[in-house]
């Protein structure tokens, strides 16, 4: 199986690195050429444009930063779609809109090319250790296809439908509640601190007694100790997610206020600066609200 592996940022980098151990023949492509030279010590070839990677590919993953981003190394002369075989499968594990997703779709079937939303849930350290969960959107036989590249990179394939838009919903779905976690938290430290609690024992507190969860261990313990360097997900991307989310909403009727106010809360994490932080910085927005010095 030939994998062409577009985009080699903090998911895209250790993602090829697992799949490079794997059985399949793979070749990667990034716009920063000095990020895939290492992979060809792994036995990766190193393309020098998206065509010349997606080149009789049997599949092509894409994991760039958003719509435009999947757009610039599909489209034109020296884009990945000119070089992508009839009958390959191209599973974007980006991160991007409903809408974009659907339409990408739309562009593969009439050039004869399958398509698969597959985006992932996990972070760096989890792309590292080959930990993700990959869900999926799209034909059955297209994700089949794919299934040996998914599997080298993630702890399991959860498939959701054969529509892709399916996966990119609970994908943002998911990303939201993660947002709202820290977001909740951040006000309820902050509330506590001025109580004279700190926030690592009240974590102790809620995670260890009231209820247990990897999620409040991982992001809590990074709010309590104010640990938002290296990023592993960076704020605005994060709001990104958050501005994708109430795009999708808006277009289903499914009203969600919550959704609004956390994607405001984004915004003012990155007016405020914290853009490239990790989007868990957004907690430092209810400090501050807080009058509490950091």
């Amino acid at each position: 199986m030939r994998v062409a592996f577009i985009g080699l940022g903090s998911m895209g980098h250790p993602m090829a690195c697992n799949l490079a151990r794997s059985d399949v023949e793979l070749v990667v492509y990034n716009r920063t050429r000095s990020r895939a030279e290492d992979l060809a010590g792994l036995g990766a070839a190193v393309a020098g444009s998206p065509r010349e990677a997606a080149e009789g590919a049997d599949c092509l993953i894409t994991m760039l930063a958003d719509d435009a981003a999947v757009s610039a190394v599909l489209e034109g002369e020296q884009g990945a779609l000119a070089g992508l075989p009839r009958g390959a499968v191209h599973a974007c594990m980006t991160t991007i809109s409903v809408a974009f997703s659907r339409r990408l779709a739309e562009r593969h079937a009439g050039l004869g090319q399958g398509y698969v939303a597959a985006p992932v849930f996990g972070r760096p350290d989890a792309a590292a250790a080959a930990k993700l969960w990959v869900v999926t959107g799209g034909p059955k036989d297209a994700v089949g296809r794919c299934r040996p590249a998914f599997e080298a990179v993630g702890q399991g394939v959860l498939e959701l439908g054969e529509e892709p838009g399916q996966a990119n919903s609970v994908k943002l779905a998911g990303n939201f509640m993660l947002a709202a976690m820290m977001e909740a938290f951040g006000e309820a430290a902050a509330m506590v601190d001025k109580a004279g609690v700190s926030p690592g024992r009240f974590l102790e507190v809620v995670n260890g007694h009231l209820f247990r969860s990897p999620v409040y261990e991982n992001y809590g313990g990074m709010i309590a100790e104010q640990r938002f360097e290296p990023a592993g997900f960076r704020m605005r991307l994060g709001l990104k997610d958050m501005r994708l989310l109430l795009e999708a909403a808006e277009a289903s009727e499914a009203p969600m206020p919550m959704g609004s106010l956390v994607h405001d809360r984004y915004l003012t994490g990155v007016a405020r600066g914290y853009g490239d932080q990790d989007w868990s910085a957004v907690s430092r927005v209810a400090r501050q609200d807080a009058g509490l010095t950091e």
